[in-house]
């Protein structure tokens, strides 16, 4: 089963996504675990991608290919586990841009690799409405709250969510991360926020941080 494993991550490192979707099948066929599947063949490769592009050694296109070959895999063997097998959910992120804001890539990829990487995530889509973050956030009983704005000018906008929170007394309830270009550390520090996240990595990252170990 090892070399079959090793096969999983290889097609994640090597963003191919037919491979993927075909080696999850073939777990499938030949009965193998499919949590043990993909915690140690599929997120083995994804977590090894996030490693090489904060090493530099890969780029956005590769990336990008890499959480499509993972989420290719996960329809497969999400679907397949047994009712009484743990999820390997991480945890649930209402994701979405600012209101005033189409700027839709940057966070269509932070989407993307926190559902490759175990996250369930609700995305909202560019140009959101402030209460519709937290109003949805509470229908769907999500952990936090991802935030991207591309623009000084809607940048504000996060501001504005934190508050409505506030105001909702649903701020410890919710975690809330930010990014996009003109966001920083600082920024989200000083609206409120628990988390700044540069890039898809990252995000990924601060979210494990923030949401599974709290």
């Amino acid at each position: 089963m090892d070399s079959f494993l090793e096969r999983c991550t290889q097609s994640v490192l090597e963003g191919e996504e037919e491979q993927a979707e075909d080696l999850a099948r073939q777990a499938l066929d030949l009965g193998y675990p499919p949590l043990a599947v993909i915690e140690d063949g599929f997120i083995r490769g994804i977590r090894k991608v996030g490693e090489l592009w904060e090493e530099g050694t890969v780029f956005l296109p590769e990336l990008v290919m890499a959480a499509g070959a993972m989420k290719k895999a996960m329809a497969v063997l999400l679907p397949a586990l047994g009712a009484g097998v743990q999820s390997p959910a991480q945890g649930h992120l209402v994701i979405g841009t600012i209101e005033g804001d189409i700027h839709d890539i940057g966070k269509t990829l932070v989407a993307t690799m926190l559902e490759a990487n175990g996250f369930r995530v609700t995305d909202l889509g560019a140009d959101v409405p402030v209460g519709r973050f937290v109003d949805e956030a509470e229908a769907c009983g999500a952990d936090g709250i991802a935030i991207s704005a591309l623009l000084t000018t809607t940048m504000s906008g996060q501001r504005r969510v934190v508050e409505e929170l506030k105001k909702r007394a649903l701020r410890p309830r919710f975690k809330v991360l930010v990014g996009g270009a003109p966001c920083s550390q600082e920024w989200a520090e000083q609206i409120g926020a628990d988390g700044y996240a540069g890039d898809a990595v990252a995000a990924v990252a601060l979210a494990r941080r923030l949401i599974c170990a709290g």
